[in-house]
């Protein structure tokens, strides 16, 4: 005896849903991955820009930069290059998750960028 009055899905249309599914989430997460990292190498070059900041902020106040060698902001790790009583070369910041290289600032030419 056959229903044709029961209600539910056929095994078929549950299969071609988790596919498409499956195929949705082989897309979206290496884009996740790709924003993830996106996110680290933006926060180094913040951490980077206000530590140059910070440094004209204190030689504005004391004619003196700080003899800070080294900042620590979570992963970040951000260098003071020939930080002195009278100058400094440049600011340099890395990520262990950020694949981009290191992003630097240089007091010589004015230029923030990743090398």
């Amino acid at each position: 005896m056959v229903r044709n009055n029961e209600k539910g899905f056929t095994l078929i249309e549950l299969l071609v849903v988790i596919a498409i599914i499956g195929i949705l989430a082989a897309i979206a997460i290496p884009q996740f991955a790709k924003y993830r990292e996106s996110a680290f190498c933006a926060g180094v070059e913040s951490d980077v820009t206000n530590t140059v900041i910070a440094l004209e902020g204190a030689y504005a106040s004391d004619q003196d930069y700080t003899k800070a060698t080294a900042i620590k902001s979570g992963n970040d790790v951000i260098t003071i290059n020939g930080a002195t009583t009278d100058s400094y070369t440049s600011v340099a910041g890395t990520h262990a998750n950020c694949t981009k290289g290191t992003f630097t600032f240089t007091v010589t030419t004015g230029q923030y960028l990743w090398v």
